[in-house]
């Protein structure tokens, strides 16, 4: 498999964003695709409880931890499209090595993080005790497999960051295609059940990080990846984490806010906990193609940033804005139609797939008020700005939606009440970042 790098940083905008953008969204589809059949095998070949344990409070723990590493080495992404753009070939090489080396820590911190603290947050999120002893053993073979995620998502952003984002979507292809073998021989014919299901991802998680070195190391291009100059550049460490550690924070508190909301939710009972998680399922499609577009502007204003073409950047985010929109409005009208039919693909319960139907009819109208902080927040983040950002997640999503939580709810403590704080909190989060981006002080040059 052989890496081909493009520059995003000449021709026409529509049309790099596009080649860029589809083979991350298909990557991003794939992905999400052997984590939806994780939830289809579980849900008919286990029960409700596991498909609760898989994509309830389990899911939102592993946002928690996984959010804030990926977050954090996600600054060496950045860095290295920059690099890219003013064809440093040194610095690209310091950057790729500093951060591979930086995933390893960050996975076996990871590893450590969830494997001791499994029970107890799965106690703080009040679990409901039918699926605790599930989620846990769940959570704990599946953060067997840090190192091995780490290193694939880093690999995959240094390839992303040089404008190559076809490689990684064969990986994730291949990686999907062995989790679903996987998910059929350990569950269906082995009759391993929940832990059938974690083992197949950790396996898979392997798989994709092997072929990513291997890509690495086989390209004669800047960010060639040699075992040997494995270590840390001190000024490049610096730079990854001061661009990391407000996008990983970021990431973390967003979670935490997610992580309340699904204490109310299991408060609701296990039909609602399991409605939940299949919701989840299917908003992850929405969910997919917003992030695979941000990766796309991240990238692209990284590189364009890094040439010195600023007026590109804007013009980059207004097309990119524009695709959010019209994609959000694609996947909003069928999922608000025909949502009930869909959630038979996870469970054919009547209590959960009503109220996952009421669930999919009260947010999917309110997805297009989020595309603005998807698309503003990479492009700042691209330029190298990532505390800004932050600190106005920190404020219009985590924190509002935190005081709503246990302030309005308590009021009014049904699910619809609970939900609300999604609409409520990016209608602000987005008016606060269209503040920020206007302001062009984004753009000023970061030391």
């Amino acid at each position: 498999m052989k890496s081909s790098p493009l520059s995003i940083t000449e021709g026409p905008i529509w049309k790099a964003l596009l080649v860029f953008f589809f083979p991350i969204l298909f990557g991003t589809f794939f992905q999400q695709l052997y984590n939806t059949v994780d939830a289809v095998i579980v849900g008919r070949f286990v029960g409700k409880a596991a498909l609760a344990a898989v994509g309830g409070g389990s899911a939102v723990f592993v946002n928690l931890i996984v959010g804030f590493f990926v977050g954090l080495t996600s600054g060496g992404g950045v860095l290295i499209s920059q690099f890219y753009g003013a064809r440093n070939g040194d610095e690209i090489s310091r950057s790729v090595h500093t951060a591979l080396s930086l995933s390893l820590v960050c996975g076996l911190v990871m590893s450590v993080l969830g494997i001791t603290l499994a029970p107890a947050m799965l106690t703080l999120i009040k679990t409901p005790a039918e699926t605790y002893d599930l989620s846990c053993l769940y959570l704990r073979i599946f953060f067997m497999g840090m190192i091995p995620m780490s290193v694939y998502n880093m690999g995959s952003g240094i390839l992303r960051a040089v404008g190559d984002s076809r490689t990684p979507l064969v990986i994730l292809i291949v990686g999907c295609g062995v989790n679903i073998v996987l998910d059929l021989v350990f569950v269906v014919f082995f009759r391993l059940g929940i832990s059938g299901v974690a083992i197949a991802t950790v396996i898979c998680q392997i798989v994709t990080s092997v072929i990513s070195v291997a890509v690495l190391a086989g390209t004669s291009d800047s960010y060639r990846f040699s075992a040997r100059k494995l270590g840390f550049t001190p000024r490049i460490l610096r730079r990854i984490i001061r661009l990391g550690i407000p996008a990983g924070v970021q990431s973390s508190l967003y979670t935490i806010s997610n992580l309340i909301i699904q204490t109310f939710i299991n408060s609701f009972g296990t039909d609602c906990a399991a409605a939940w998680a299949a919701y989840g399922k299917l908003d992850s499609i929405f969910w997919m193609i917003i992030n695979a577009l941000g990766l796309a502007i991240t990238t692209f204003s990284g590189q364009n940033y890094g040439a010195g073409k600023h007026d590109r950047i804007r013009r980059g985010m207004r097309q990119s804005l524009a695709l959010a929109f019209v994609f959000t409005i694609a996947i909003s009208v069928p999922f608000y139609t025909f949502g009930n039919r869909l959630l038979l693909l996870f469970t054919d319960d009547p209590g959960v797939i009503r109220q996952g139907t009421q669930m999919l009819r009260f947010l999917t109208p309110f997805w297009v008020t989020y595309i603005s902080i998807e698309i503003l927040s990479g492009t700042v983040r691209g330029a190298g700005r990532s505390l800004v950002p932050m600190l106005i997640t920190v404020f219009g999503v985590c924190l509002l939606r935190i005081v709503w939580l246990f302030t309005a709810v308590p009021r009014d403590t049904t699910l619809n009440m609970v939900m609300a704080s999604y609409p409520i909190t990016w209608i602000l989060t987005s008016s606060l970042f269209w503040g920020y981006y206007l302001s062009g002080k984004w753009l000023k040059q970061v030391a």
